[in-house]
């Protein structure tokens, strides 16, 4: 990547593909942002950019390299496939870019501090790195294996697009309310559409997340917030 590059990205922005950051300080805050484009389109984290869009570079790039690198290793399993690209500015400093592989093997986990134990999960949304909810890490570990060519499509389903076609949108809780559907098969339906893609699965920030039926739904529901 050059320079030109380089300024053309960060003059777009954070986004759905790119995350800054000043510095590796917190790197396993940096890990969730890896994590979410492993688990989604992949995408570039760029080390040596400000939030505002300054590109400031790093004085010591190896010690961000080490502390990157080896948290990556430690961190996120299954390992993550991506390269790095060193950037040098004008007054000898360097901008990092890790530019993050998405996943054959989802969902990608960040493994939590030995003490507290488990895993987290992340998918990126627009310019966000967001928690997965059980249904979307149903998606991602679902997505691997072959789909259905057959759906059948009963009362649940029936009232599921009725509901959509008049509010274009639905949570988990509310097609429970509307199918009397036990909460497990509930969302075993919505996950079942979603792989078959009658349905999109929209992550949110409340971790309670949104299903609309198709792409045309996801522009008007842009429009309206």
């Amino acid at each position: 990547m050059t320079f030109r590059e380089l300024r053309k990205i960060v003059q777009e922005g954070e986004g759905l593909l790119t995350e800054f950051k000043l510095k590796a300080l917190y790197p396993a805050k940096i890990m969730r942002e890896i994590v979410a484009f492993a688990n989604t389109k992949g995408g570039n984290l760029i080390i040596g950019v400000s939030d505002d869009l300054v590109i400031s570079g790093l004085k010591h790039p190896e010690e961000d390299i080490f502390v990157l690198e080896n948290a990556i290793k430690k961190l996120i399993k299954p390992l993550i496939a991506y390269e790095l690209h060193r950037i040098t500015l004008n007054d000898r400093k360097e901008v990092l870019v890790f530019n993050i592989k998405e996943s054959t093997k989802k969902p990608v986990a960040l493994l939590r501090a030995p003490q507290q134990r488990g895993r987290e999960i992340y998918v990126r949304v627009a310019d966000k790195s967001l928690q997965a909810s059980p249904e979307m890490i149903s998606v991602l570990m679902l997505s691997r294996k072959p789909k259905a060519s057959l759906l059948s499509f009963g009362s649940a389903e029936q009232s599921l697009f009725a509901f959509l076609h008049q509010n274009q949108k639905i949570t988990l809780k509310r097609f429970i309310e509307i199918s009397n559907l036990a909460p497990e098969k509930a969302s075993e339906l919505l996950v079942k559409l979603t792989l078959a893609q009658v349905l999109q699965i929209i992550p949110q920030e409340t971790g309670e997340d949104l299903f609309i039926r198709n792409p045309e739904d996801l522009q008007m529901l842009n429009t309206k917030k």
